[in-house]
């Protein structure tokens, strides 16, 4: 039998469905059973790369989102491509042109995913003729003081990585207003991969989840605002670098809250 490390320990007990993202009850809930067959993984492979989650992680101020359209080879190399600080966090979409006459020839086009014409169109823009750069301050709210946002991914496992996003407790200021919360599986690339001149999140993978503050919340079983989803991992990706960056916006597209995963090795 292998030997369960200590990092996947609390995933394999069982506890009540409130617990954070990790416990069989969530896992089960999800379909997410890959992260817990990711945790019976012997100890010299789970050292790797051990739970990933944003606990502990300086929340960011900044949310920036860099579009590329796929037809543009030079736009990757662009010297004046906006840079992230150290309380900012960076998205990198890589948008395929269905207006465009190159298809599947366009230099960029192994890397574009439609996950980001849905976010164009969330955004009310339309794909960029070359580039296109996106800039969110984290709001936050008054009534959001007291509630974390954590983001959080398992190990891989079959080409699949079970991720998780949760905003708990759930403020006063949900109530009767209808949120919705992000999560992207990226890529870290560091400055100078294939002549970038900037570090990069390239995203890889997302998924929406639209949160009701209608629900009410009883003594017992506190409502959460949670949502864990097992996502696919683009062939050719290298595991070590993948993470997960999650927001939240209100219905007017603000902001509120915003969070990345770390993998710190056990």
């Amino acid at each position: 039998m292998p030997v369960v490390s200590n990092a996947c320990r609390g995933w394999l007990q069982p506890v009540k469905s409130s617990q954070p993202f990790g416990s069989a009850a969530s896992l089960r809930a999800a379909g997410t059973v890959l992260m817990l067959l990711g945790c019976l993984a012997p100890v010299h492979q789970a050292s790797a790369q051990s739970f990933c989650a944003s606990d502990g992680q300086r929340r960011p101020v900044l949310l920036i989102e860099r579009f590329i359209n796929a037809d543009c080879e030079t736009c990757w190399q662009d010297q004046a491509t906006l840079k992230a600080g150290e309380e900012d966090t960076v998205l990198d979409w890589i948008v395929p042109n269905d207006a465009g006459n190159k298809g599947d020839d366009a230099p960029l086009s192994a890397v574009a995913s439609r996950d980001g014409l849905t976010r164009l169109e969330a955004l009310g823009k339309s794909v960029p003729r070359e580039t296109l750069t996106s800039t969110h301050p984290v709001a936050g709210l008054e009534g959001l003081k007291g509630t974390t946002l954590r983001v959080a991914h398992g190990l891989p496992l079959s080409g699949y990585l079970g991720t998780s996003i949760e905003l708990k407790p759930v403020p006063q200021s949900a109530r009767n207003q209808r949120w919705t919360a992000w999560l992207a599986l990226v890529e870290t690339l560091p400055a100078g991969t294939e002549g970038t001149p900037v570090a990069r999140n390239l995203v890889r993978n997302v998924f929406q989840a639209v949160w009701s503050g209608d629900k009410r919340t009883s003594k017992t079983d506190q409502h959460r605002f949670f949502d864990a989803r097992s996502m696919s991992i683009a062939p050719g990706v290298n595991p070590d670098k993948l993470r997960v960056i999650g927001w939240v916006e209100d219905a007017k597209g603000q902001v509120l809250a915003a969070a990345q995963s770390r993998c710190v090795s056990p």
